[in-house]
């Protein structure tokens, strides 16, 4: 059993092509996250999102899981999880989790979006911000639609836990293999922020990627990121370079 938790502003679309590439092997549950689209749930916290994550798995796998992986807020959510039940999962794999909380960043998300909310609808606004994220193409349609079905205060819940988040100390207690993967092109706090984790998270291996932007890595190089997966079950470890995307 695999739970994959997406980024913050997107869906569970975020992981449906590695979903797939593991389907043949495990059950892969791609949950949305509250306050998203179709998510039936306003965003509260990231802690009581966590929650909510954990009694799922304690009602219906028995309390633990192989597996789990997040992207961004679903990273923040992921470290949570593992803070709240140290046994929850054998495997982590965290992609670009912000843990350096920002002060500016959270001052400035409630006046910013407040202003510019309605321009989401508008999709030559929408592409704008989906050609920051560096994701492909073909998912703007998902993206756009999932988007605008995000009420505004959800947006700026979910902005305002993500820029505010920081370690539990709890989080030296999990007894989950964990995995941070970082892109190489992210800004500094992000790389600061896996440094962060590695250390109090002392024993996962922490590896850079050379050229992607700020979660690249899951969706659009979705069969690496399976791969990585296999390996990280199987093996214990990550290839040193990760192989050519096919």
């Amino acid at each position: 059993m695999i739970i994959l938790l997406h980024g913050g502003g997107l869906s569970w679309w975020n992981y449906r092509e590695a979903a797939e590439k593991l389907s043949s092997d495990y059950r892969v549950i791609l949950p949305i996250l509250d306050g998203h689209a179709k998510s039936g749930s306003d965003f509260t916290s990231i802690e009581e999102n966590a929650a909510r994550i954990i009694r799922f798995i304690d009602e219906q796998f028995g309390g633990s899981v192989l597996l789990i992986g997040g992207l961004s807020l679903g990273g923040q959510i992921a470290l949570e999880i593992l803070s709240q039940k140290k046994d929850v999962c054998r495997y982590a794999l965290i992609e670009s989790a912000l843990v350096i909380p920002s002060g500016f960043t959270y001052s400035m998300i409630k006046p910013v979006f407040g202003a510019c909310y309605g321009l989401i609808k508008h999709r030559w606004f929408a592409q704008l911000q989906f050609r920051s994220l560096h994701i492909k193409q073909e998912l703007f349609d998902e993206y756009f639609q999932d988007t605008c079905g995000i009420s505004k205060s959800n947006m700026i819940a979910f902005l305002e836990a993500n820029a505010s988040y920081c370690l539990k100390p709890s989080i030296a207690d999990c007894t989950a293999k964990s995995y941070l993967f970082v892109g190489g092109k992210e800004n500094g706090a992000i790389r600061k922020s896996a440094k962060k984790i590695a250390e109090a998270l002392p024993e996962s291996p922490q590896r850079v990627l050379p050229n992607m932007y700020h979660g690249e890595f899951s969706i659009n190089h979705a069969h690496n990121y399976a791969n990585t997966v296999r390996q990280i079950i199987k093996n214990g470890s990550v290839p040193f370079c990760l192989e050519a995307e096919k």
